[in-house]
Parts: C-alpha cells; sequence; structure tokens
C-alpha cells in the first residue's frame, strides 16, 4: 500500500512564534528549521533597546512579524519573561524550566512548561481535562500523536495513525496481547534469536480520490485544515478534515474511530464526507496491509523485521492475499454482513505459529457500485464509487473483527473473525452505543477528581485513560503481562519487566480480578523460572528480567548508543529483582482481596519460590555473622560492577537484599495463614521442610545492608568509595543528562566509577514499605534506622539521581511526600510530563511508559492520600501539597466499595452498603472499625477523633 506524505500539511495553529531568549542548542536550532519548513514566522525579542521592557519587545517583534498577540507564541525562561508575555495577550507562552522552577513559571502564567524546547509540540491545543487534541500536521511528533492517541480495549490495541497514511513520519500498528514471535537479529556481529510482540496487519487503511484523480495518500488531495481529537470520556478518536481537491472542489470529512470494550474483537471506523460547493463522484478504498513490519526500534535494523506470512488460503506462498467477497458473500464457512465489501486476510507469525485473521466489513450510505477487490504488493483491498453533491454527507463504515488462534471458542481465526463481523453487523451508531456502555462501566472505578490545575487533571485522565486500553477484563482472558510499553509500540520489544510493580497495586485496589489474572501470567511461567534456577545451581525460581511468551529470559545482550554509534553490553538481566516484584505482587493482591484459597493454590507458589531462591543464593560470612548477595544488578541500572572489575555483578544491592528479607518474612507468614491440616497440604505441595522455613526466618532476620558511616543506606556495598560527579559541567554540556551511560560511554568513560543513579533504587524501599515500614524491616535484621537518618538518605539518592527512567519521578515524588509535599508535587508534575510531553527524547513514539502512568495515578492514593496497607489494617496519612486543593477516589478493599474524599484539613471514608464484615482503619495513628453503608470523617492534620456521624459516636 502507497503511504507517501499528503501534499502539504495542515495549516499551523499559530502563525508566529517569539523567541525571547537567544537560540544555538540543537532542540532549539530543529524548532526554528521546523517552523520555518512549516511556513511560521518567527522573532527574536533580546537585542531591542535596553528602555524597552519585555512586553514592549514581545508586542514589537509580533508587529515586525505583522501578526496579533492572540495568534502567536513566546517561548521563554525566565518568571519576568513569562509573566510579561501573559500580560500582553499572546496566544500560548511557553516556559523553559533550567532550573526547577516550574511554580513561579505556572503563576508567572506560562500555559506550557517544559525542560528543553525538544519536548514542544505546538499542534497540542490545551482546553478540556477529557479532551486531548492536536491542530494541524507536524512530521516530527506524528509518531509521538500516534502512540497517545493509540485505542484498545486489553485485548488489542491500534495506534491513532492516519487511515490514508502519513507518509515516513507515521508508523501504523496493531498489536494484540500475550502474541510474541522470534526472529533472528545481527546484533553487534553476533546472531541472535529475538522476541518482539508482532505488529499484526494494518487493519486501518482507508482512502478517497475525487473524480478519478490520484488517491489522497499518493497527494492527490491537500490537507487544508485539521484537528484531532482524544475523547478520553468515551475513548473515542475524532478527526477533522478540510481537503483540497483540486478544480475548486473540497471535501469536509469528519473521522470517527473506537477499539470496543464491549466486544474484544472489534474495532469501527466511520468517515462522513461532505462536498464543499462541487457535486460529482468519489472513490473509497478500503483495505488491509499484510505486509507490515516491526520497525518502531530506535536501534539500528538488524534484521529483516518481518514476523508475519501469509496464510489465507489460495494464496501463493511466501506473498499475502486476500479472501474477498462482496455483498454478503461468504467465506471460510462464516457470514458476511450484507450491504458492504468484505475481506478476509490471515497470516501466521514464523515461529511461534500463531494465526491471526483479520476480517473487514466496508459499507456506503450513497448509492454506489460494486465493491472491486485490488491487491497492490501486500495491501489488500477493495473499492467502490458512490455519488457526492454538496452538502449531503455520505458515510463509510469500516467494521474490522480480529481473531487469532490463542482465543477462545472459535473454530478458526478467519470463521471466528467473519462471526464477530456477523453478530456486529454496520450501524456504527449501534456499535459505538455499546462501546460507551461498556466503558463507562470500565472507567468508573479509576476516576480520581481532582481540584488542581486543568492540566494536572488532563495528563490524569490520560494515564487512566491508557492503563485501560492495555489492562481490562478482555486482558484477565488471556495469558498476558504488564508490558512495560502498553499495546502502543515496539518499545522494549513488548516485553514485560517489573512495571507491573507500579501498574498492580492501582489494579487491585479496583478490578482485582485483572490484578489476579496478570500475576497468573507469572504463575504459569514457573517451571521456566524452576528451570533457569537450576541451570544456576540453585532452588526456587528466578524469573527473567525481560519476560514474553514463555518466561525465558529476552534480554537483549546489547544496548546501541546512538551517541557513539557503538554497541554496549548490557548486563540488565542480572537484575533478580523481578523475582521480589512478583512476590511482592502476590502479596499485595492477597491483603487486598484476602483471597486464601488463591494464595492456597498459586499466590504462595509465588512467595515460597522466590524466597527459596534467595536463600539458596545468599552466602553466609562469619566475618560479618551475616548472609549477603552477590554478583547482582540492582534498579539503578547504571552500576553493573566494579571499577576495574571484569567481572559484572554488585555485592548487597541494599534493595535486592532488603526486599529478599522482607519476602523471605512473608514466606514464613503464608505458611503461617492457614490452618494446620491445610498448611501440611501446601508443605507437601511444595516439598517445604520445617528446616527451610527457619531458614527463611534466618534470612528476613540476618541479611546484610550496607550503611555509609554516617547512617545513610549505602546503595550496594562499595557505593562511598565511588568518585562523585561534577553534575555542573555535565549539566551545562548536554541539552539532557538523563541517559548519563551513553554520554559516559562515548566519551570513553563509564557509569560504574561514580556516585549516581539512573532511577531510584535505595528509595524504590520507602516507595513500596514505606518510612515506617522499611525502618520496621530494618529493625528485624538488627539495624537502627531512624528517621532523620532516612530522610538523610532520601536527599542524598535525591542529589544523584538522573531520572533516565519514567519510573524514577514516580517512586520519588511518593518517598517525599511524607518529608516535604511540596517538593513531591513538583516531582509529580514532572513524572505527569514524561509521555505527554515525550520527555525522554523520542522514546513515547515506541510505546507509553504504562508504569509511570500507573505510578502516577497510585501517587495520589499511596502518597498524597496516604494510603497503604499494614497487616489488616486500612493506613492513611495524608500528605496533601498545596497544588491540590481536594481529591476523591473509589477503591475496593476486602469486599468493601470505599470512597475516599480529602478537602483542606477533613477527610471522609464511607463504604457502600454490603454484607462485608468490618475493616480496621488507622488515620493518623487513630484504629477505627468501618462497616459497610458507613462512614467516618476525619480532621486532617490536627483533631484525629472522627466528627459528624453517628457510626463514631
Amino acid at each position: 500500500m502507497s503511504r507517501s506524505p499528503t501534499a502539504a500539511a495542515a495549516k499551523a495553529p499559530f502563525d508566529a512564534v517569539i523567541f525571547a531568549t537567544k537560540t544555538g542548542t540543537g532542540a532549539e536550532t530543529e524548532l526554528l528549521e521546523r517552523l520555518r519548513g512549516a511556513g511560521t514566522a518567527t522573532a527574536f525579542a533580546p537585542g531591542a533597546p535596553a528602555r524597552q521592557s519585555a512586553r514592549e519587545q514581545f508586542l514589537a517583534a509580533a508587529g515586525r512579524l505583522g501578526v496579533a498577540p492572540p495568534n502567536a507564541v513566546v517561548i521563554g525562561d525566565s518568571v519576568e519573561d513569562i509573566l510579561a508575555a501573559h500580560e500582553a495577550g499572546f496566544g500560548l507562552v511557553v516556559a523553559i524550566d533550567r532550573g526547577g522552577g516550574r511554580p513561579a513559571l505556572e503563576a508567572a502564567g506560562a500555559g506550557v512548561v517544559l525542560n528543553h524546547l525538544g519536548e514542544l509540540d505546538l499542534g497540542r491545543v490545551a482546553g478540556d481535562p477529557w479532551q486531548l487534541a492536536y491542530e494541524g500536521f507536524d512530521a516530527a511528533h506524528e509518531g509521538h500523536r500516534e502512540a497517545l492517541t493509540t485505542l484498545g480495549n486489553g485485548y488489542l490495541a491500534v495506534r491513532g495513525a492516519a487511515p490514508e497514511g502519513s507518509g515516513g513520519a507515521s508508523y501504523p500498528g496493531m498489536y494484540l496481547a500475550g502474541v510474541f514471535n522470534r526472529v533472528p537479529t545481527n546484533v553487534a556481529g553476533e546472531v541472535l534469536l529475538e522476541e518482539h510482540m508482532v505488529n499484526a496487519p494494518d487493519c486501518l487503511p482507508l482512502d478517497l480520490r475525487a473524480g478519478g484523480g490520484r488517491w489522497w495518500s499518493e497527494g492527490g488531495m491537500t490537507v487544508l485544515r485539521e484537528r484531532r481529537t482524544l475523547d478520553l470520556r468515551r475513548a473515542v478518536l475524532v478527526r477533522r478534515l478540510l481537503l483540497d481537491a483540486g478544480d475548486d472542489r473540497q471535501l469536509e470529512v469528519v473521522q470517527r474511530r473506537f477499539v470496543s470494550m464491549a466486544e474484544p474483537h472489534l474495532l469501527a471506523l466511520e468517515t462522513a464526507v461532505t462536498a464543499v460547493g462541487w457535486s460529482g463522484t468519489v472513490e473509497v478504498r478500503s483495505g488491509v496491509n499484510a505486509g507490515v513490519r516491526n520497525a518502531n526500534l530506535p536501534d539500528p535494523a538488524g534484521g529483516s523485521g518481518i514476523h508475519l506470512v501469509d496464510v489465507t488460503p489460495g494464496a501463493a506462498s511466501g506473498g499475502a492475499h486476500a479472501g474477498a467477497t462482496t455483498d454478503g458473500g461468504t467465506f471460510d464457512g462464516g457470514h458476511a454482513p450484507a450491504g458492504g465489501g468484505v475481506a478476509v486476510v490471515e497470516v501466521e507469525t514464523t515461529q511461534s505459529r500463531v494465526r491471526i485473521a483479520v476480517a473487514t466489513a466496508t459499507s456506503v450510505s450513497a448509492p454506489h457500485g460494486n465493491w472491486a477487490p485490488g491487491r497492490d504488493g501486500s495491501f489488500h483491498y477493495l473499492t467502490c464509487a458512490f455519488a457526492v453533491t454538496e452538502a449531503t454527507t455520505v458515510r463509510i463504515t469500516k467494521v474490522v473483527a480480529v481473531v487469532t488462534s490463542r482465543d477462545h471458542a472459535v473454530s478458526s481465526p478467519a470463521s471466528g473473525a467473519l462471526a464477530v463481523l456477523d453478530r456486529a453487523g454496520m450501524d456504527f451508531g449501534g456499535l459505538l452505543a455499546g462501546h460507551l456502555r461498556a466503558w463507562t462501566l470500565t472507567l468508573k472505578p479509576f476516576l480520581v477528581e481532582l481540584d488542581a490545575p486543568a492540566q494536572v487533571q488532563l495528563v490524569l485522565n490520560l494515564h487512566i485513560f491508557h492503563v485501560l486500553q492495555t489492562l481490562t477484563r478482555h486482558t484477565a482472558e488471556l495469558d498476558a503481562g504488564v508490558t512495560a510499553r502498553g499495546l502502543h509500540g515496539e518499545g522494549y520489544r513488548g516485553h514485560v519487566f517489573w512495571d507491573e510493580l507500579f501498574v498492580l497495586p492501582l489494579l487491585a485496589s479496583r478490578t482485582p480480578d485483572v490484578a489476579r489474572a496478570l500475576i497468573e501470567y507469572r504463575w504459569r511461567r514457573l517451571p521456566a523460572a524452576r528451570h533457569a534456577a537450576a541451570l544456576r545451581g540453585h532452588a526456587g525460581a528466578m524469573f527473567p528480567w525481560q519476560s514474553g511468551s514463555d518466561g525465558t529470559e529476552t534480554t537483549p545482550k546489547w544496548l546501541y548508543n546512538g551517541s557513539s554509534g557503538r554497541w554496549m553490553r548490557d548486563h540488565s538481566h542480572m537484575q533478580l529483582h523481578v523475582g521480589l516484584a512478583v512476590a511482592f505482587n502476590a502479596w499485595q493482591y492477597f491483603q487486598v482481596t484476602r483471597d486464601l484459597d488463591w494464595l492456597l493454590r498459586k499466590g504462595a507458589d509465588l512467595i515460597v519460590e522466590v524466597a527459596r531462591f534467595f536463600t539458596s543464593w545468599a552466602v553466609f560470612s562469619a566475618a560479618s555473622g551475616r548472609y549477603h548477595l552477590n554478583g547482582v544488578v540492582g534498579p539503578d541500572e547504571y552500576h553493573t560492577g566494579y571499577p576495574g572489575r571484569n567481572e559484572p555483578g554488585l555485592d548487597d544491592n541494599a534493595y535486592t537484599n532488603v526486599m529478599a528479607a522482607w519476602v523471605c518474612g512473608r514466606a514464613v507468614e503464608t505458611v503461617s495463614a492457614f490452618p494446620e491440616h491445610v498448611a501440611g497440604e501446601l508443605r507437601s505441595r511444595l516439598g517445604i521442610g520445617r528446616g527451610e522455613v527457619a531458614r527463611w526466618r534466618e534470612m528476613a532476620a540476618t541479611l546484610y545492608v550496607p550503611f555509609h558511616g554516617d547512617g545513610v543506606i549505602s546503595q550496594f556495598a562499595g557505593y562511598a568509595d565511588l568518585t562523585e560527579l561534577d553534575w555542573d559541567v555535565y549539566r551545562a554540556r548536554y541539552e539532557s543528562i538523563e541517559r548519563l551511560d551513553l554520554i559516559l560511554e562515548a566519551e570513553g568513560d563509564a557509569t560504574n566509577g561514580y556516585k549516581l543513579a539512573k532511577q531510584a533504587d535505595v528509595l524504590m524501599l520507602p516507595y513500596l514499605l514505606g518510612h515506617e515500614g522499611l525502618i520496621q524491616v530494618l529493625q528485624g535484621l538488627g539495624y537502627t534506622l531512624t528517621m532523620e537518618q532516612l530522610h538523610r538518605t532520601i536527599e542524598y539518592y535525591l542529589a544523584r539521581t538522573a531520572h533516565g527512567s519514567t519510573l524514577s519521578r514516580v517512586a520519588h515524588a511518593s518517598v517525599l511526600a511524607g518529608v516535604d509535599p511540596e517538593r513531591a508535587w513538583e516531582s509529580f508534575r514532572e513524572a505527569l510530563d514524561a509521555d505527554l510531553d515525550d520527555t525522554q527524547h523520542g522514546t513515547t513514539r515506541a510505546g507509553i511508559h504504562l508504569g509511570a502512568m500507573a505510578g502516577t495515578i497510585d501517587v495520589i492514593q499511596r502518597s498524597f492520600a496516604g494510603l497503604r496497607l499494614d497487616g489488616d489494617t486500612l493506613v492513611f496519612e495524608p500528605s496533601m501539597p498545596a497544588g491540590i486543593g481536594a481529591v476523591a477516589f473509589g477503591f475496593r478493599y476486602r469486599n468493601h466499595v470505599l470512597v475516599v474524599r480529602l478537602q483542606g484539613d477533613g477527610m471522609r471514608l464511607a463504604s457502600a452498603a454490603g454484607d462485608a464484615g468490618p475493616v480496621a482503619v488507622r488515620v493518623n495513628g487513630t484504629d477505627w472499625l468501618l462497616a459497610p453503608g458507613e462512614d467516618l470523617t476525619f480532621r486532617i492534620p490536627g483533631q484525629r477523633r472522627p466528627t459528624g456521624g453517628e457510626e463514631n459516636q
């Protein structure tokens, strides 16, 4: 299929951009080139006579360009410039935060605050916190926009690519949860077998042409105006365009698209076409492109990226053909909807042999000719012509069904896809209504109401939206895990990491059945994890750092450094702590649900086998009188070994050791959670001897934790001996220093020698366990950590973290909440911006960062509202920053449906009516019981006695 760019991009949303600072950085130079290439006027305010105020300089610059201030943008980096531009009435004021001044810049009137100009997308339109809107077309940001406008339902997701194609800037993609394939790849001179989440056939193609001219995708029509709006309340993508077809012919086009939350195999696209000032004939081409590849990664391609071959009946070997019928024909025993052109394409993955069928039905509301099948290489399509008259709207409806050989209750993928089409029909409005009902029910438990800036509510809504495009009850019917980049692109090859640690707390407290299913993805891969441990000579289960189809290690051996053009050895597979995350999630799910039957049958297996592995890995030292875990890599990832040592691996990573001690304690508690006759059955099934339980107790009490001399927790043994990095030098030298590993390698240096961190490592401990919880675990290990020492530990690592991962600011915001809520709010705002502004410099185009998105929602719950679990007690220790005036959200806990509201110095906790037993609640140290149908009202942070409810008397 041809996907060449349209003849011209749509008009930019602003006529001019005025720079309040001198340019010169790469990002600024690139932005200038893009603006000038798009025909947007630019000017520089600096250099005007000193007697002129900043406000006068900006207005003078606008005057020189001949534009009114409301139609222009001002970009500056000082509070004074931002305030002046805001007061002068410019249409958008963009602030570049060069030193942690976001609150002041926003207060001065900045509509957008960025870390550097490379993040700026001038097409994004601010407004409704439930709508993400983009004006015009910007090739530099198209991949980013496509990822953020992805629609999904937990079974499949489709990127927000234009159906007619947008040239090389566009990357259409459809991803199916749990569908992986392995292909040989040449990396750094090695031929490796790499596993990827598969880019399935492109089901979007829908093209137009007027009066026998060239197709829209081939430049036959020019876009005069374009606006895309992702409606988060409805999970619908709307695109409005004005097209010029030449010869004084224009078309107004409105496209609506949704991926059905009611029917997991279904998506639909409606294209409404209205002729403006003319009548004639328009032709539509609707099809499926089976010739897609996996090419969404930034690394140099080491292979073909081809994961699919065509297996459509009647297709030539190696080709891709469509089985097509018209106007109610049949295929493979299925019944096609009447009144539309129907096509079926079947493909199969090259190694995993998963068969995927994509069936499409397309109908036109106006009188039209017969649907004619055609083929252009691997693009298979149907075309028909229809009449248009002035001011009369013609609706083209395309319904798509996707079924795979992994699905339940299907005879074959092709017959299953056609059966879905048959049941669905071609009533777009009816299908949309069913989707909206299902989406409303899906969204409701996750809603978070904030009294905060509209931008904050928008991004939080966007994050909730994308979590629910990726993980829903449809996912729970599959064998799928928590992919780090959602179903939105091929970043990290679609693998499953430890990001579930940030995602599952949110799901467990709202859709526990989905959380349970995602944990069982790990449970089903216990045999592979046990085998991996056995191959290393250890007991228990060693889960892989990156997992795909079968639970074997899929972490790449090499990492490409674009700064140096060299491949670097990737040692991240040595992050054994992924197993600790698996066990932590299993225990958290049990704590939320008190599902003893699940704990007995599956959860105990995960917790026990992880504890067993770390017990087997640990080495006892008579000198220290403690157990040690050597040869690991912690969450930091910038430290994979010691300077001067050839072998990779670190000793006694504090996070790994403390969490291993915690898991060993939970293994003991798990065995003790059941009556003796049940516990005996569990011990027998898992082969747990009395001596093994005693060993877990010993590990939970004697694992070694390194400290600096001043009582700060050391990230690993020997961390204190490393060299301090001159952060100011690197910040001055580079626009961004988040990927210091790549920067230092390009300079011939390495991160292993310095006191720094890519992301939260030690600080993951208070993030997961809470401040008091961490102190208690360390006390169990025989260490005394005061709150003052913990605060110094927090400050120590805050000053040495590069935030090379989007997860880092989530953890830091959470940890800071109990220490300094205002700094926590700043870190939280940075975490919110990660994907919306693409602060990781082009990575979002390869998929959203699911853990960070879920993590920001969890920060509201876990940190600002202060909700944590302590045994059988719900604990609230609110720590609300000034940026939030009020917050309200619902959650589930042990068959209670709860709503918490915090505003000012008050907090209300209400339980819906039901038959669950009372639950224990602790608010700022005071304990209460809450029964179904009751509510408690508290004073925060002053008087702790509940007020205002009869149940509290």
